[in-house]
């Protein structure tokens, strides 16, 4: 069976937030987690087509959202809508300074839903990330605990299905909304050719754009690190047709409700996993990711400390340990392309992953984080630290 790539209905904004504004943007944080909020900030007069509850699904809930909390900032992916109306606001109302150090970027983005399928754990962050790199296109990626999901600006989508029907993808009957792959290699991947952006053109091989990539990172100082004693879990939230099991108190008249009050966003999720996201958020975590889906369970990439307060609302291996490796690309334009696929690719390379190995990756807005199993996350930072300390 080979991979679905789905592109998800809407424009996206991405926001970086340094850490000491979080308290100022806790409250539109909540607000965009609970879009029900929206009802009170409207009014009597709500109706789901007002432009304010855009990026909504017929249940009120978001078609893609990202709230990142990690040790080098808070970032934001959320469609464009909630964006101006809810951040954009508080942005305003900061003094100048502070509202310099709040990046919205100008680019609306796109978000590509993969279901993979086709593609082994160890080495689809690259086979995803390849074509796009390597035509030249910036993308950011997050993994989750269901789908890969790649966002690149909105501009770029006829270049975005190009590359990937370029390199050996097929696109499926219904051409704006999905493609499809086909199995194939990482060397006849190479053999195929991408038109060149204006500017210096794009790397040929996947080779070629991990020596760019690293050379880049070694010229702006950007070294990977791992934050002492922060170890993760990937999770998720129940199905809402779990929840009775789980806990027993969803009776027949509340399912009635699910079926004849399709706008009641709070009929259709998981109020104890939702209070548990909200008392983490407002303890400022030392690192949680929630991605927000409208076709998957809540998913959650988080410290494994703050597991005690999610109860039995999650599902998942808790045992399962994962290390992050930071890079901080504070410093770099949003419009760099390749560091996803080179640094992947350097590992996927140096560490012969097989396909029982794990490799994930999270995008924030200026920062890469790599996520792998404990065991393998030191020898990752061996093989990544190296090509980046060379003298000069």
């Amino acid at each position: 069976m080979s991979a679905q790539i789905s592109f998800l209905d809407g424009t996206y904004t991405l926001i970086h937030i340094p850490l000491d504004l979080y308290t100022t943007f806790l409250q539109p944080i909540l607000r965009v987690l609970i879009p029900q909020t929206a009802r009170l900030h409207l009014g009597a007069d709500f109706t789901p087509h007002i432009d304010e509850l855009d990026g909504l699904s017929d249940k009120n809930q978001h078609v893609f959202l990202n709230i990142s909390v990690t040790p080098l900032e808070a970032s934001i992916v959320c469609h464009t809508s909630w964006a101006k109306h809810v951040f954009e606001p508080i942005i305003n109302t900061l003094p100048a300074q502070q509202a310099r150090t709040v990046s919205v970027f100008a680019d609306s983005y796109m978000v590509l839903s993969v279901i993979g399928a086709g593609l082994d754990a160890a080495t689809r962050v690259l086979e995803l990330s390849s074509p796009l790199a390597l035509a030249g296109i910036p993308i950011f990626f997050i993994t989750t605990y269901y789908s890969d999901f790649i966002m690149a600006p909105t501009r770029e989508r006829e270049n975005v299905i190009a590359a990937l029907c370029e390199k050996g993808f097929e696109m499926s009957e219904n051409q704006s909304s999905s493609v499809t792959t086909p199995t194939y290699s990482r060397k006849n991947s190479e053999s195929y050719h991408t038109s060149s952006p204006p500017g210096t053109p794009p790397p040929s091989t996947d080779d070629e754009l991990q020596l760019r990539t690293f050379d880049l990172l070694h010229k702006r100082d950007i070294s990977p690190y791992v934050d002492d004693g922060l170890e993760l879990v990937q999770c998720s939230g129940r199905e809402i047709s779990q929840l009775a099991d789980a806990y027993g108190h969803r009776s027949s008249i509340s399912r009635h409700v699910v079926t004849d009050n399709r706008h009641s966003w709070i009929e259709n999720v998981d109020t104890k996993l939702y209070a548990s996201l909200i008392s983490v958020l407002v303890s400022q975590p030392r690192f949680i990711s929630i991605t927000l889906a409208h076709e998957d369970p809540p998913s959650l990439l988080i410290d494994k400390k703050l597991l005690g307060l999610f109860s039995d609302s999650l599902v998942g291996d808790m045992d399962n340990i994962l290390i992050p490796i930071f890079l901080d690309l504070l410093n770099l334009p949003s419009e760099v392309t390749g560091i996803i696929c080179g640094v992947s690719g350097r590992l996927v390379d140096d560490m012969k992953m097989t396909a029982t190995s794990e490799l994930s990756y999270l995008s924030t807005a200026r920062a890469g984080v790599v996520i792998l199993p404990e065991e393998q996350s030191t020898r990752a930072l061996s093989i990544l630290k190296p090509p980046l300390q060379m003298k000069e």
